[in-house]
């Protein structure tokens, strides 16, 4: 049985992510969306959100589970019996930096290799802090993250009290 962990920080998850969750559940048995519980980077959500919307987001896939972890990535890989990590890429850049931990995680577990999903094209500029952004100043979102994320994000500008949050509204471009 083929295991693969796909990890990130998913702050929040977006429909590229999703679609790279989904490719990744058809091509292994078992895939662990892994959620990174301590980036070096500011977030908007807690692990506990986190883990929750990327549940909510994948719940529909049979063969994968959502876990939070800590510490090396090839650390979890292999406590979950692992033996491939997915990373997607969606531009050039991306490239040089996932090439750069390949290397790495090979360096430190050889056993367990890395495969890159190209992102689909519908989402090769988006990102979560893209979506983010764009939500905290107003713009609409809901093309870009699940609709239980796009009313996370609502929900948490407004709590947050910023002003640009005051304004952030769930739009249905089917109207």
């Amino acid at each position: 049985m083929k295991t693969a962990i796909y990890p990130g920080t998913f702050d929040p998850i977006t429909n590229g992510h999703v679609d790279v969750a989904t490719r990744a559940a058809s091509l292994f048995d078992h895939l662990i969306v892994a959620v990174y519980d301590r980036p070096l980077k500011n977030l908007l959500f807690s692990t506990e959100e986190r883990l929750a919307m990327t549940q909510e987001a994948l719940k529909e896939l049979t063969n994968i589970a959502v876990q939070s972890y800590s510490g090396l990535t090839v650390n979890f890989a292999r406590s979950v019996g692992a033996q491939v990590i997915v990373r997607g890429l969606r531009v050039l850049s991306d490239f040089e930096l996932e090439f750069q931990m390949a290397l790495t995680n090979r360096k430190l577990a050889p056993e367990i290799d890395t495969v890159c999903l190209i992102t689909s094209q519908d989402y090769a500029f988006l990102s979560s802090s893209v979506a983010k952004e764009i939500a905290m100043v107003g713009g609409c979102v809901e093309q870009m993250v699940p609709p239980h994320v796009t009313k996370a994000l609502n929900e948490k500008f407004h709590r947050l009290g910023s002003e640009a949050g005051k304004r952030v509204q769930i739009v249905s471009l089917r109207d």
